[in-house]
């Protein structure tokens, strides 16, 4: 399946270099304009690609108005410390099985949203994020791609303060600030990508390099985590998976986001977005969760 998918203005689009084609309208109606109503539908998707050389473009994606390409997931999952070398900053053992949390489907946001921040204690975490277009249960590893409607950049914005407030820590909360979820700028099929087990990830904030890797250096790969929460609950037509982050993350050296900062996630082969960070009014709890941020900072340091 070849195509890259888009949300654009609340209608699905397909992208072709520097241009933006409205399924509804590019399908002559056979199609819906809802983003999550197409998801399901990947062979149909291509065959549309396939033919968008023979269609007047809808518009320039550079004009166009991008929003999350998957607005609404029904389910949103996140997999902490899936990256060795982010689980050894973190001083965390190595998982044996995937370390997964909800982020909720409310925090999912437009590529190049402002981040609004509760708190001081506010990090980044870029992320390989996976849609799945065939629903399924109890799939298997073999056949898991089978089930990924395609991948995109994300952000996973962790409030370390709300993180740590807990003993022991919880995850969901923290990660789950509307904003904090940013995903795009499109979706990118199989066909598109050279190879999908191994892409390099760029984390900069104001230009610089504070993470780099590649995927295939997740612990759990895609297949893995698809067939393991699978095997768990079904999977359905939307879902999102953010699949963990790598080492260099701004807890580790205490970097926290500031206003005004300017967070560029970029993945090779499936493009980048941009987020600017906004300070919001604290979090009523913020000094009580600040306190337990720096006694689980101390407790690590001894």
């Amino acid at each position: 399946m070849s195509f890259r998918f888009a949300n654009i203005a609340g209608r699905a689009s397909l992208i072709e270099g520097d241009y933006y084609y409205d399924v509804a309208e590019a399908s002559g109606g056979a199609l819906e304009a809802d983003p999550m109503l197409v998801v399901g539908n990947s062979g149909a998707l291509e065959a549309l690609a396939n033919t968008l050389s023979d269609l007047d473009a809808t518009g320039l994606v550079a004009q166009a108005d991008l929003l999350a390409p998957i607005p609404f997931p029904l389910q949103s999952f996140g997999v902490g410390l899936n990256y060795r070398n982010h689980a050894e900053e973190s001083g965390a053992e190595i998982p044996v099985v995937p370390l997964v949390f909800t982020k909720f489907a409310s925090c999912i946001a437009r590529p190049n949203v402002d981040v609004q921040m509760r708190s001081d204690f506010v990090d980044f975490e870029g992320e390989l994020v996976v849609v799945i277009g065939k629903p399924g249960k109890d799939i298997s590893k073999e056949v898991a791609w089978q089930h990924v409607f395609g991948l995109c950049v994300g952000q996973d914005y962790s409030d370390r303060a709300v993180q740590m407030a807990s003993q022991p820590p919880q995850f969901s909360l923290g990660k789950s600030f509307d904003t904090f979820g940013p995903i795009g700028p499109f979706v990118t099929s199989m066909k598109v990508l050279d190879d999908p087990y191994r892409l390099q990830l760029k984390t900069l904030v104001n230009g610089e390099v504070r993470q780099s890797d590649s995927t295939g250096d997740l612990i759990f790969d895609v297949p893995t985590l698809v067939s393991y929460l699978s095997h768990i609950t079904p999977l359905y037509a939307g879902d999102v998976i953010f699949t963990g982050t790598p080492g260099g993350v701004g807890a580790a050296e205490g970097k926290f986001l500031k206003e005004g900062d300017v967070v560029t996630t970029e993945i090779e082969g499936l493009g980048q977005i941009q987020n600017r960070c906004v300070r919001a009014p604290d979090h009523p709890h913020t000094q009580e969760m600040a306190q337990a941020l720096a006694k689980f900072a101390a407790a690590r340091k001894s």
